[in-house]
């Protein structure tokens, strides 16, 4: 058996043993009854904190209470997963857990605080998103193939930046290294805001990051896409290619952004969750906001399809994590 059918197994079996636990909570009346925290482990305008204040928004209004968004950054997001993996199993604590919290920490980190599939409920895969390849206009390139030759060119400019170690936009640059033959200096950053400003400033020259945060620099002339990263082009900005159009074939990634809750969270709660995500995912104003406007390719799945798609993503993200020589640091 493979390393990644034993995974996916692993992780649907989990949540098959949460699905048979009993509705316990030490509380009276229906749930919520009190205000619901939403943790988000990134710091406040990346694509995981949009996708938290849109949900929370619409959740509260749904179902009464105020469901708060708390954001606690920090190494790629294990420190906010790790507080929501001690945090108690009622109902009242969710998680914006993305591609790098529930598949790529689980390789990249030695030591994990939390483990991605025992201490957490799936609840809904939000949507998926492509990270694009972003360079501020004073680097003096407009295309990949630019960008290559000037870095092979000019060592001084063989950096990148990311919004932190082991993250997407982390792994996406070593993959890049990797294809294309030259050895980069990782710059990590707390956050996607900051080094998105380091770019467009030209103190770093490069770095992939979602679509979703880097609209309003590239719509102000202060960014550059150079391409995305999906075996597509994006429907948000056709005229973009992808990476493998640019030349560097086998570039092919995407991120993704989901809703957890701690393990042991009553099921009835969790399917409640999924129902009204669902419902809210698929309003008009969100899938403008969140589809249209920011080029998110909403998901809307079940909790089940959650943990399958975890099942694929962990072993895939160990396999370039051990390839790229990629640490925490």
């Amino acid at each position: 058996m493979t390393l990644q059918r034993r995974t996916a197994l692993k992780v649907l079996g989990a949540a098959g043993l949460t699905a048979a636990a009993p509705w316990t909570l030490a509380q009276d009346g229906p749930w919520p009854s009190k205000p619901v925290a939403y943790i988000v482990p990134f710091t406040p305008g990346g694509s995981t904190d949009v996708i938290g204040r849109t949900l929370s928004e619409k959740l509260q209004a749904a179902l009464g209470q105020p469901f708060v968004v708390d954001n606690k950054p920090g190494a790629a997001g294990a420190i906010g997963a790790s507080y929501v993996a001690k945090a108690r199993a009622d109902g009242y604590t969710l998680f914006g857990g993305t591609i790098s919290t529930h598949a790529i920490n689980a390789s990249l980190y030695k030591n994990l605080p939390y483990d991605p599939v025992k201490d957490f409920e799936p609840v809904a895969l939000v949507a998926t998103l492509p990270n694009v390849l972003l360079v501020g206009p004073g680097l003096g390139v407009n295309s990949v193939q630019e960008l290559v030759a000037l870095l092979k060119k000019d060592p001084s400019k063989r950096s990148f930046a990311s919004s932190g170690a082991g993250t997407s936009t982390h792994l996406a640059g070593e993959m890049f290294a990797d294809l294309i033959d030259l050895k980069l200096t990782h710059i990590p950053y707390k956050g996607t805001p900051p080094a998105m400003v380091d770019v467009a400033a030209g103190q770093v020259p490069f770095m992939f990051d979602q679509m979703t945060a880097a609209v309003a620099l590239v719509q102000a002339g202060k960014l550059k896409v150079l391409a995305c990263t999906t075996a597509k082009r994006m429907a948000l900005a056709p005229q973009v290619p992808t990476m493998m159009e640019s030349g560097v074939p086998g570039f092919e990634m995407s991120s993704w952004q989901a809703v957890y809750a701690p393990k042991g969270t009553p099921r009835p709660i969790v399917l409640k969750l999924n129902a009204e995500i669902k419902r809210i995912l698929a309003l008009p104003d969100v899938k403008e906001k969140l589809g249209t406007t920011l080029g998110m390719d909403i998901v809307a799945s079940t909790p089940e399809e959650l943990a399958a798609h975890m099942g694929r993503e962990i072993p895939r993200w160990a396999e370039l994590v051990k390839k790229s020589g990629a640490t925490p640091g």
